[in-house]
């Protein structure tokens, strides 16, 4: 389950980090279109990637879990 899930993970962190840079990046266009919202609210950046890293961890662990109770060797003989 522990590989599964960091595995999963991995690659959730190093999308938050990508999508989080990308965000920064972007708010400078966006400033002139919102009004009244400050773009670089840390508020919304921290509660979104929180949100995001809680609903990924939901999904890897359910094929992790799924993983768990199948027997190896009828995995093998499967493919």
């Amino acid at each position: 389950m522990k590989m599964v899930l960091s595995e999963g993970l991995k690659l959730v962190l190093a999308g938050m980090v990508f999508g989080v840079v990308g965000a920064l990046m972007l708010t400078r266009l966006l400033e002139g279109i919102v009004y009244g919202v400050s773009m670089r609210d840390p508020l919304i950046f921290v509660s979104v990637n929180v949100l995001m890293f809680a609903v990924s961890v939901c999904a890897c662990y359910v094929p992790a879990r799924r993983a768990m109770r199948m027997d190896p060797m009828v995995a093998l003989r499967y493919e």
